[in-house]
């Protein structure tokens, strides 16, 4: 059994604010042993539930926040950006069983801890076929196709919540309650480590391909806080203006479609100005 864990950042124990999260920011480098507290309650679960195999794919920011060293030795991890299919990157072999989705967080326009959709403040709202999608549902759709069901969501009680529209079945772990944007009453490490490693146990269970899930055309819908930057996504191939600050773009597979999302984002984050966004 071969499972795959896909880390993010916001959802993890104890993480409420841009600081927590943002490297080289105030409490960056604590929440970074926090974080891996709850990679490490995963992989722990998963091995406990019979995984012969867990590779940790680091999904936040630069993709280099998680401290190897502090890892299980069993895990692997692969860190660092630029990745075929960035969060959900080596699901896309045929060797993957389950996926679990680490510290997620619920979507761009939602409500929950940190909310949005990859980039932190431009993108106010995305829908993939008209459904408000978060980085969970594009993700989820993503594995589909290659036959692997999501096992395991942690991350605050709304991207549970978020979780139960594209993941019924697996296993959700709430390490803290949503108050508001940068607020969140919170677990202790103690008691979120054994609640993951819990839940990884049992969610391995749920850790069997089935056959690709072939659900396209899929169109994805991106909103903007501000109308250059949805003039500027139009630079990416068959990314069409659908409003002022709103565009679309429709891909036979999520393969493409999340692909030409990543595209928009990182030609967006660089049509941003310091001050006036």
């Amino acid at each position: 059994m071969r499972i795959l864990i896909s880390a993010d950042m916001e959802g993890a124990t104890g993480v409420t604010w841009p600081g927590d999260v943002l490297p080289g920011a105030s409490q960056w480098e604590r929440c970074r042993s926090l974080f891996t507290s709850d990679v490490n309650a995963a992989v722990l679960g998963f091995h406990d539930g019979g995984a012969d195999e867990v590779i940790v794919n680091e999904a936040h920011w630069t993709m280099r926040n998680l401290l190897l060293e502090q890892l299980d030795e069993r895990a692997q991890l692969l860190t660092g950006r630029h990745k075929e299919l960035s969060m959900v990157e080596g699901v896309q072999h045929g060797d993957v069983d389950g996926i679990a989705f680490v510290g997620y967080h619920a979507g761009a326009g939602m409500e929950g801890v940190l909310a949005h959709t990859y980039l932190a403040n431009q993108i106010t709202g995305v829908w993939l076929n008209d459904v408000p999608a978060s980085e969970g549902l594009l993700n989820a759709h993503v594995a589909a196709e290659f036959g692997v069901p999501v096992v395991l969501v942690t991350g605050d009680d709304v991207a549970c919540e978020d979780a139960l529209g594209y993941a019924p079945e697996a296993l959700k772990v709430a390490v803290k309650d949503h108050v508001s944007r940068y607020a969140a009453v919170c677990r202790t490490p103690a008691r979120t480590a054994a609640d993951i490693r819990a839940a990884a146990k049992e969610a391995a269970s749920l850790a069997v391909r089935h056959e690709p899930v072939r659900g396209g055309p899929f169109t994805v819908a991106v909103e903007f806080d501000a109308e250059h930057l949805a003039m500027a996504a139009t630079v990416v191939p068959g990314v069409d203006r659908i409003g002022e600050r709103k565009v679309a773009c429709t891909s036979e597979t999520m393969y493409e479609g999340i692909r030409a999302f990543k595209a928009v984002t990182t030609i967006v984050s660089a049509a941003v100005e310091e001050q006036y966004g």
